[in-house]
């Protein structure tokens, strides 16, 4: 589907916006609408018992504009511009109940976003210098030339700068940058700390928003990236395929560890979008091998789709347990699900498709992305390191149904111990809440009931923004194609009875109990970023201390040698006003005490004026302000003044719009 619907605003901040829609656009739009729907319905009930209502909503709304001009972006400059106002919004979202925890985790998830957000406008920067231009259609083109053109003439930065040896080199540092920056929102492994931190202290329908949503605007770059600039690029494909592979390796590690409901989800998040990152890696290996890339392509595009649907079931769920209890870990939640069939319909539908069971929605974009493995597989000759990518994939898929499993029997099948009479009496969620939960959940196995009819259109909307070539129509019950999905679901059920119910249960008088064996020295964040940090923050103010003080003691010698300066003869009374001015008030004052007679005060011939003293200090705060005035410091606070004035002046102007 070709662009239906163009717009430029020329001149706003800076550059200029500009927006289109098509197919991929299409989808996404729709799908932002629905989520947004469902979680404001869900967010009346849920957000009764909160203060700041009108904050939550304001800021709930902003993110979904931000976020849609994200998808209708049409150069990378507006999508930048437009990522970064969705992630300050949404940073009041994990922050919002101003608790220990959340203002911690809301701090992780905003370092994570303006490092990323200031390393992917660094690569922007790269790719207007050698490109003169960020539109998404001219990239793919002038990026094709250089990458055949790799020993040509150094231009742009390299030429006037000796940095980089090619056109090529630049392009590929710019496109690293900007894989940082957008795998920083996606969860990508190693950036993917915020998601385990930031999802169980936000409100469970901004959680939906963001796993379901909000990291697909990560993903939507990393395919830009991928797809436009390095689209048979063998080089770039292995590495988003190793990326994708650690970061669902790691994400299902890490959820099946995971005794927090929502923790467990969020983690799910970060193996999901590994599962999309392998399809887009594959589908620049096969592009590069000369084959079709539509199984990849495909495959990749509808776990996007599949995903936000999960997320939106699953973390509304969540949202229904916390809602009632006020707790998430699987102990004191366990049974709470028992009477309660419309949530655990819902739960369940979530369930089957992250799962992959067949016939639901899940089942089939995996077993897309993993026929594109087999697909390139055959094509090397079946190598033992891609028969290792095919294991790892499956028993990903394998620790999926573990997780999701071990959720389902501790809300639903298992009893607590002391609360189950309790539990069973509360009713779980209103009317409304429940009937727009049930949509949303009923999608799931429509979905994959009818592929056909329904995954392979919304596949084909957004297959040519992949640059995807059109394959044959897939067989998806076929017993080849079944194979792989009963491979990890054998996997999964053996895990949660070896694994889950033997090694991360042990036996209590009351009966069994969920343990977690997760060390706890081993947060990534705490071992090593935050760290790393604090050293590089610590040595800048070290370093920018002793700049300030070098060049405020240049500018003290010039003064006392090259550049000073004889002071004129100047008037007291016109040089220091306001001192004389204040002194000579103070001295009547004194005098009109002295006639009053008062007790403590010292007659008129003995006082001494005030004035001189005045003088000297004023002339004191003068001469220092003038130090201060030509300091390194003093520029520096009036740039940072400037670039919030700036900042202040193009918010504005995004609001007029």
């Amino acid at each position: 589907m070709s662009v239906v619907w163009d717009l430029a605003l020329p001149q706003v901040c800076g550059l200029g916006l500009h927006l289109c829609l098509d197919g991929f656009r299409l989808v996404y739009i729709c799908i932002a609408i629905l989520m947004w729907t469902v979680s404001g319905v869900f967010s009346k009930e849920y957000m009764a018992h909160y203060k700041n209502h009108g904050r939550y909503y304001g800021f709930f709304w902003a993110t979904f504009a931000a976020t849609v001009g994200v998808f209708l972006s049409a150069d990378l400059y507006t999508t930048f511009i437009f990522f970064e106002i969705m992630s300050f919004t949404s940073y009041v979202w994990v922050a919002f109940d101003e608790r220990r925890e959340s203002l911690r985790a809301a701090q992780t998830y905003l370092a994570v976003a303006v490092i990323g957000g200031m390393v992917m406008l660094l690569g922007l920067f790269l790719l207007y210098d050698l490109f003169g231009t960020l539109e998404i259609d001219r990239l793919g083109g002038m990026a094709k030339e250089v990458l055949n053109n790799r020993e040509g003439a150094a231009d742009g930065i390299s030429k006037r700068c000796g940095i980089f040896p090619s056109s090529a080199a630049q392009l590929y540092t710019a496109a690293g940058l900007l894989l940082f920056g957008f795998g920083a929102k996606a969860g990508m492994f190693p950036l993917h700390i915020w998601l385990p931190k930031a999802h169980p202290e936000a409100p469970a329908p901004t959680s939906a928003l963001l796993s379901g949503i909000l990291t697909k605007a990560g993903v939507f770059g990393i395919i830009v990236v991928s797809m436009v600039l390095f689209e048979a690029e063998e080089a770039w494909g292995t590495l988003i395929v190793a990326l994708g592979l650690i970061t669902m390796f790691l994400g299902a590690f890490l959820a099946v560890f995971s005794i927090n409901l929502k923790r467990t989800l969020a983690c799910s998040s970060i193996s999901q979008i590994g599962f999309i990152l392998t399809g887009i890696g594959m589908s620049c290996l096969l592009k590069s091998a000369g084959e079709s890339n539509a199984l990849a392509v495909r495959g990749a595009f509808l776990h996007m789709v599949n995903h936000s649907l999960f997320k939106l079931v699953l973390f509304l769920c969540a949202g229904v347990v916390f809602m009632n209890l006020h707790q998430l870990e699987l102990n004191d939640i366990r049974g709470f699900g028992r009477k309660k069939p419309v949530l655990a319909f819902c739960f369940l539908m979530g369930a089957l498709g992250i799962g992959g069971i067949p016939l639901w929605n899940g089942y089939i974009s995996k077993t897309l992305i993993h026929e594109s493995i087999v697909e390139y597989m055959e094509l090397m000759g079946s190598p033992s390191v891609w028969k290792n990518v095919e294991w790892v994939f499956l028993f990903s898929g394998g620790m999926t149904v573990a997780y999701m499993l071990k959720l389902f029997v501790a809300l639903f099948v298992e009893k607590h111990p002391q609360r189950q009479a309790e539990f069973d009496s509360m009713k779980g969620m209103n009317r409304f809440s429940a009937i727009a939960l049930s949509a949303a959940a009923v999608i799931l196995p429509v979905l994959g009931f009818a592929p056909h009819l329904t995954m392979d259109r919304i596949a084909d909307l957004g297959q040519e923004f992949f640059l995807g070539a059109h394959g044959h129509q897939v067989s998806y019950f076929s017993f080849q194609n079944l194979k792989g999905g009963l491979i990890s679901i054998g996997i999964g059920v053996v895990l949660y009875v070896v694994v889950v119910r033997g090694y991360f249960m042990e036996k209590e008088a009351e009966g069994k109990r969920y343990v977690n064996r997760w060390p706890s020295w081993l947060d990534l964040e705490n071992l090593i970023y935050r760290p790393i940090i604090n050293a590089f923050l610590a040595i800048s103010a070290v370093v920018c201390r002793c700049v300030d003080q070098g060049i405020d003691g240049i500018v003290l010698l010039a003064r006392v040698t090259t550049h000073s300066q004889k002071p004129k003869p100047r008037q007291q009374h016109d040089m220091n006003q306001l001192a004389y001015s204040l002194g000579y008030m103070i001295d009547r004052m004194g005098d009109f005490a002295d006639r009053l007679r008062l007790p403590g005060k010292k007659r008129a011939g003995e006082r001494k004026s005030v004035i001189p003293k005045l003088v000297r200090r004023e002339q004191e705060i003068k001469v220092t302000g003038k130090l201060v005035e030509e300091s390194f410091s003093f520029g520096l606070l009036l740039f940072c003044i400037g670039l919030c004035l700036t900042l202040g002046y193009l918010l504005a102007m995004f609001w007029a719009l």
